[in-house]
C-alpha cells in the first residue's frame, strides 16, 4: 500500500525546506553581490581618478571631467584642499540612488568625488523582508494540506469518541485512500462487528430467557407433583427436563464461544465417513458414501452431525438418509428426512437462533440453537451449509467442508 499520508507530509515539509533554502541562497548571493558591487565601484572610481592629468589648469581639468563623465555617465567633482570645487560634471540623467559617493585622493591635496550609474550600487530593499515574505508564503501553501489532514483526523476522533460513549451506530467518513482512510475503514468494520455481536447477544439472551421458561415451568410443576405423589414416571420427567436445560445451556455457551472467541485452527485429520457413521449409529441410522478425510476439531464436528441427525429425527419422519460424498474437491455431508419439509418462506430463517417454524406451538418445541451451531461449526471449518426444502417430501441439509490436501489429490486422481 502506498503511504499517501506519509508522502503528503513529507512532500509538504520538503517543499517548505526547499523554498526556504532557495530564498536563503538568493539572499546570500544578493549580499555577496552587494560586496562585489562595492569593490567594483571603488575600482572604477580609482580608474577615473588615474585618468585625470596632474597639475592641470581648471580648463583642462573641466575638459577631462566632461569627457570622462559623458563616457561613463558618472557625476564627477574635483575639489581643492579647502573643499572648493575646481571642476565638475553633471550628467543629463543623474545617477540612481545607491552607494554614497566615493572620494579619491589626488595630488596636492585635491580630491575626486565620484557617483556612478547602476549597476554599481547596493541591492534595493531589505533581504529580511524577502525572507519574511517567503516564509509567510510557505506557511500559506502548507496550511491547506495540514488543515485537510487535521480535519479528517478530528472527524475520526469525534466518531470514535461518540462510539465510545455508547452510540454504536457512529461511523467515520472514509475519504481518499491514505492511512487515515484505512484507519477509518478499520474502525467502521470493528464498530459494525461489535454492534452486530452486541445485538446478537441481546437477541440470544432474550430468546434464551424465553426458551428456558418452558422447561423450568415444567420442572417446577412436576417437582411439586412428585412431592405429593412420588412415582417413577414423574422422576423420569424431572430428569428429562433437567437434560433439556443442560443441553440448552450447553448450546448457548458453545454458540457464544464460537461467535466471540478464536478457536485453535483445525489441524486433526478426521475420517468424515467414520465420524458420521459413529454418530448416526447412536440413533440407529446407517450412512452411505466413501471415506475421505477433513481437517477439523473432532468434538465440534461430532456436534455438527449430532445436531443434524437430531433435527431430522425430531422434525422430520423416517427414513432418515445420510450420505458422505466427494463433490468438486470438497467433502459433502447430506442428511435427508421424509417429513413435512420447511415452508419456502422459512428457509432463510432455519439457521437463526431459536427459530420456530410457522404453525409450531410452544408444546411442539422450537429448533433452539441446533442448526445455528451447525452453521457456526461449518463456517469455523471453512465450510458452508444449506437446506433444500421439498414441501411434503422432507428437508435436505447439505454441509460442504474442505478436504485434506492429500485426500483431494487422491479423489481427483480417481
Amino acid at each position: 500500500m502506498t503511504s499517501r499520508l506519509f508522502l503528503k507530509i513529507y512532500l509538504t515539509l520538503l517543499g517548505s525546506i526547499a523554498l526556504l533554502a532557495v530564498t536563503g541562497i538568493a539572499t546570500v548571493v544578493w549580499l555577496v553581490g552587494f560586496g562585489n558591487d562595492r569593490n567594483l565601484y571603488t575600482e572604477r572610481a580609482a580608474v577615473l581618478a588615474a585618468a585625470l592629468p596632474e597639475d592641470a589648469d581648471s580648463v583642462t581639468l573641466q575638459s577631462t571631467l566632461d569627457r570622462l563623465g559623458m563616457a561613463t555617465g558618472a557625476e564627477l567633482t574635483v575639489r581643492d584642499a579647502d573643499g572648493l570645487a575646481l571642476a565638475s560634471y553633471q550628467p543629463s540623467t543623474p545617477p540612481a540612488p545607491g552607494f554614497d559617493p566615493i572620494t579619491v585622493a589626488l595630488s596636492e591635496g585635491r580630491t575626486l568625488v565620484v557617483r556612478l550609474q547602476p549597476p554599481f550600487g547596493p541591492p534595493r530593499g531589505n533581504p529580511l523582508i524577502l525572507l519574511l515574505v517567503v516564509s509567510s508564503l510557505t506557511a500559506l501553501l502548507a496550511w491547506p494540506v495540514v488543515h485537510h489532514l487535521t480535519k479528517r483526523l478530528e472527524l475520526l476522533r469525534r466518531n470514535v469518541e461518540a462510539w465510545g460513549t455508547g452510540d454504536l451506530s457512529a461511523r467515520a467518513p472514509v475519504q481518499g485512500g491514505d492511512e487515515i482512510a484505512v484507519v477509518a475503514k478499520t474502525f467502521n468494520y470493528a464498530a459494525a462487528r461489535v454492534e452486530a455481536l452486541i445485538a446478537s447477544n441481546h437477541t440470544l439472551l432474550a430468546n434464551a430467557s424465553h426458551e428456558l421458561r418452558s422447561p423450568l415451568a415444567r420442572l417446577r410443576l412436576v417437582m411439586d407433583l412428585y412431592e405429593h405423589d412420588p412415582s417413577v414416571e414423574r422422576r423420569e420427567e424431572i430428569y428429562r427436563n433437567l437434560d433439556e436445560l443442560d443441553t440448552l445451556v450447553g448450546e448457548i455457551l458453545l454458540s457464544s464461544r464460537l461467535s466471540h472467541t478464536d478457536i485453535t485452527d483445525p489441524s486433526e485429520r478426521i475420517d468424515l465417513l467414520a465420524l458420521v457413521a459413529e454418530e448416526a449409529a447412536r440413533s440407529g441410522l446407517e450412512v452411505s458414501g466413501t471415506s475421505m478425510e477433513v481437517l477439523g476439531d473432532r468434538r465440534l464436528l461430532h456436534q455438527l452431525v449430532r445436531n443434524l441427525v437430531q433435527n431430522a429425527m425430531r422434525h422430520g419422519r423416517l427414513p432418515v438418509e445420510i450420505s458422505v460424498s466427494h463433490v468438486k474437491g470438497r467433502a459433502q455431508l447430506a442428511v435427508c428426512d421424509h417429513g413435512p419439509g420447511i415452508p419456502a418462506n422459512d428457509v432463510s430463517k432455519v439457521f437463526e437462533p431459536f427459530y420456530r417454524p410457522g404453525g409450531y406451538g410452544e408444546a411442539a418445541g422450537g429448533w433452539g440453537l441446533g442448526l445455528t451451531l451447525v452453521r457456526q461449526i461449518a463456517e469455523r471449518h471453512g465450510g458452508t451449509v444449506r437446506v433444500d426444502t421439498r414441501p411434503g417430501k422432507g428437508a435436505l441439509f447439505v454441509v460442504s467442508l474442505p478436504m485434506a490436501e492429500k485426500d483431494v489429490d487422491k479423489h481427483d486422481g480417481a
